[in-house]
């Protein structure tokens, strides 16, 4: 029990209401759909359908630019219908595409397939903070999306390791019927979100303030907070989740010429230590500089980048258990970055804009999304593929300066640096 106490405070405990249970079992659900498809996009297109690697990189990077241009838009209807209706609507339209994708032949089919799924994640994540930065007390929101994460890589763990199981680069059928379990696993936890509707309404502030009836995009692009934050997000997501998953898997399969299987292997490593070791953090950045937990983010992915290219220098055996080494690593940047980063965030935003600021947030995302297969794509077809973990790495580094100096534009509240009794 003292343990318990020690990893997840009574009070936090009380804190997690029944809907906040409802809303992290959805998370945990959907997110054994997404494992069973993670960083398969790229293998999928050149391994399986034999599209070239360029075309299948391009496609990647259309898909984000189209997230990219959507995600404003996203962020708007959030904050008009609620994030509620705008996660069914997601969900409902992200199943239907996810089959169409699991059955095409044809770069024809490809393209309008990648569009499609890429219409429906442009609202990314952003529905979901807004919902949980409703459902507990302010105080508590940094440890809450704390334990979101961790959940959302138990369900990507548990679906790595199905995936691991089913997915057989000679039988395409494999591959068709992940992405059909994704679509069917996605309206199983639509089904649970649908009770959480009485909490995911629109916002009715304005109707109490005239004077913010008008609020909009303007407001939000106006705050130099938010701006210096996504900008500083945008290299560490290209020294990070970006490089990760659109060049991660080429690398192992032809640049470590190991087995597709590894690439499930390798993503259990990162997730269970998400899941192990993320209470534990939550505890030791509590209270401390936001800004600077940030910096720590880029540091450690700068290491995982750094062993991800030592190991072309060993055998493939050994190369495979750094990979898995190097991947704990990147594990720990990414418990610190996801609660510290969305706490950051929809601490900054009013709560009639929180949609927008969250959107604001997730353009970082789509920003590398789109510049990072450009980029893994120019090495890999210029044949210095070896040389892409060690670029990847000093990018996250130039992400953890820039965190440094955002300390600066910070109230010591919205940095985290006050503990509300």
């Amino acid at each position: 029990m003292k343990l318990l106490d020690t990893l997840v405070p009574p009070d936090f405990r009380g804190a997690v209401t029944r809907p906040v249970r409802r809303f992290y079992l959805c998370t945990f659900i959907n997110c054994v759909g997404f494992g069973l498809i993670l960083s398969l996009f790229v293998v999928y297109l050149h391994n399986v359908r034999g599209f070239s690697e360029g075309f299948a990189t391009l496609l990647l990077a259309v898909s984000s630019v189209v997230g990219l241009v959507t995600a404003p838009l996203w962020g708007t209807l959030i904050d008009r219908f609620g994030p509620v209706r705008v996660s069914l609507s997601v969900s409902f339209f992200d199943a239907l595409a996810l089959v169409y994708w699991a059955f095409i032949h044809t770069h024809t089919q490809a393209i309008a397939g990648a569009i499609a799924l890429a219409l429906v994640g442009g609202a990314g994540w952003g529905p979901g903070a807004v919902l949980l930065a409703r459902l507990v007390p302010e105080i508590h929101r940094q440890r809450a999306f704390g334990v979101n994460f961790m959940l959302v890589n138990l369900g990507i763990g548990f679906g790595g390791l199905v995936a691991a199981l089913v997915v057989n680069l000679q039988h395409p059928g494999t591959f068709e019927v992940l992405y059909v379990g994704n679509a069917i696993i996605a309206l199983v936890a639509s089904g649970i979100l649908f009770t959480l509707r009485a909490h995911g309404g629109p916002v009715t502030v304005t109707h109490d303030d005239p004077a913010k009836v008008n609020d909009g995009w303007k407001v939000v692009l106006a705050d130099r907070r938010l701006l210096r934050y996504v900008s500083a997000l945008v290299f560490l997501m290209l020294g990070g989740y970006g490089a990760l998953d659109t060049g991660l898997s080429l690398f192992v399969v032809n640049n470590l010429h190991a087995s597709v299987h590894a690439i499930g292997v390798i993503f259990f490593f990162n997730t269970s230590t998400i899941v192990l070791a993320q209470l534990w953090m939550l505890n030791r950045i509590e209270g401390h500089s936001r800004s600077r937990v940030l910096a720590l983010v880029g540091g450690c992915w700068f290491i995982f980048w750094i062993i991800l290219g030592a190991s072309l220098a060993m055998p493939k055996f050994l190369a495979v258990v750094a990979v898995c080494v190097a991947m704990v690593v990147f594990a720990i940047g990414e418990i610190m970055l996801q609660p510290v980063g969305t706490a950051m965030v929809n601490e900054m935003a009013p709560e009639h804009l929180r949609g927008r600021y969250n959107a604001a947030a997730g353009f970082a995302w789509g920003v590398s999304g789109t510049l990072a297969p450009a980029m893994t794509s120019i090495y890999f077809s210029l044949h210095v593929g070896n040389w892409w973990p060690l670029g990847t790495g000093l990018t996250a580094l130039v992400g953890s300066f820039m965190m440094l100096n955002l300390r600066h534009s910070l109230s010591a509240k919205e940095d985290g640096r006050l503990v509300e009794a």
